[in-house]
């Protein structure tokens, strides 16, 4: 007789709680439920965010796993595109360590600046991530694996520790064998975590349809807040960004704000005004209006000590 799977329960649906869940869930020894609030499918919600550490060893791994995941043929195929990225700095760094493994990677001659810069890195073939459509990829993968999703507002981890996601489905209690917490932000008011080190920094970007820019580019340099960058996208939509409001809880767009990025992104590259408004003349951000397909807006989680994990 096969021996019962243990019974876990991940808090949180985002890209960290999900991809944990399978992992376990594909392991085949348990048997995995997710409890959240906000789901894949509810996106977007400015509290539905993903966060993706500065630290340069982890970078390189989640390169390496995306990497093959943007292959031709792979089942994630469609969440990634491949295109020239151009990274563009204002000090000297030396030689960038971490960077020339990536593909195809080269310093690129003064002459191909852009206005002000003293230095430019080009990683071609970058791979692009759609976090959408990556969101619901590992929500189907989770669900093709054998996980279940239950839909519940955690106040409390003894509410999952003492009655399992049984308890939100309205059945008798069932405490599972492990609780895994994922819940990103929440977890700064998740009673039993309560992490206040935890805070948000709030990402406003502008998201428009131009199938003709297929290129991705950062300009690295924080001012008022704001980094300019575009990020192209697999269904012809590009991303343009973007604020890095620390500690600011507001969850609306900014109007001001929305202007000022598209304003700044038309003036490091004019390519992502439509072809026919800079065949004759300067583009201006007016131009731009009649392509915008929607604002961005995430609250995203913030630890100035890294990433926490225990057990």
């Amino acid at each position: 007789m096969a021996a019962q799977k243990k019974q876990i329960v991940v808090i949180g649906a985002g890209v960290i709680g999900l991809t944990t869940a399978i992992k376990l869930q594909e392991k085949g020894e348990y048997e995995v439920t997710i409890v959240a609030e906000i789901w894949p499918n509810d996106f977007p919600h400015p509290h539905y965010t993903s966060h993706w550490p500065h630290d340069a060893r982890q970078q390189s791994k989640n390169f390496r796993v995306f990497w093959e995941m943007s292959e031709p043929g792979h089942p994630a195929e469609k969440c990634f595109i491949r295109t020239p990225q151009y990274e563009h700095y204002f000090e000297d760094l030396g030689h960038p360590r971490g960077l020339e493994t990536m593909p195809d990677f080269k310093i690129m001659p003064k002459s191909a600046l852009i206005p002000a810069q003293s230095f430019l890195f080009v990683l071609l073939l970058m791979k692009k991530l759609d976090p959408p459509v990556y969101l619901n990829y590992l929500h189907e993968r989770f669900l093709s694996a054998g996980g279940k999703l239950v839909h519940g507002s955690v106040r409390h981890i003894k509410q999952v520790v003492e009655g399992g996601s049984a308890y939100f489905e309205g059945k008798p209690p069932s405490p599972p064998a492990a609780v895994v917490v994922c819940a990103g932000l929440g977890a700064r008011s998740l009673g039993g975590v309560e992490d206040k080190s935890l805070t948000s920094v709030r990402g406003q970007t502008v998201v428009l349809h131009a199938p003709w820019v297929r290129f991705g580019s950062t300009r690295r340099k924080i001012e008022n807040e704001m980094i300019s960058y575009v990020i192209p996208r697999h269904n012809g939509n590009i991303v343009l960004g973007g604020t890095l409001n620390v500690d600011d809880w507001y969850p609306l767009p900014r109007e001001a704000t929305k202007k000022a990025i598209m304003e700044n992104a038309l003036a490091l590259w004019p390519e992502i005004a439509p072809p026919e408004a800079r065949k004759d003349r300067t583009p201006t951000i007016e131009d731009l209006y009649p392509i915008i397909v929607e604002d961005g807006l995430g609250l995203r989680p913030h630890r100035n000590e890294g990433i926490r994990i225990e057990g």
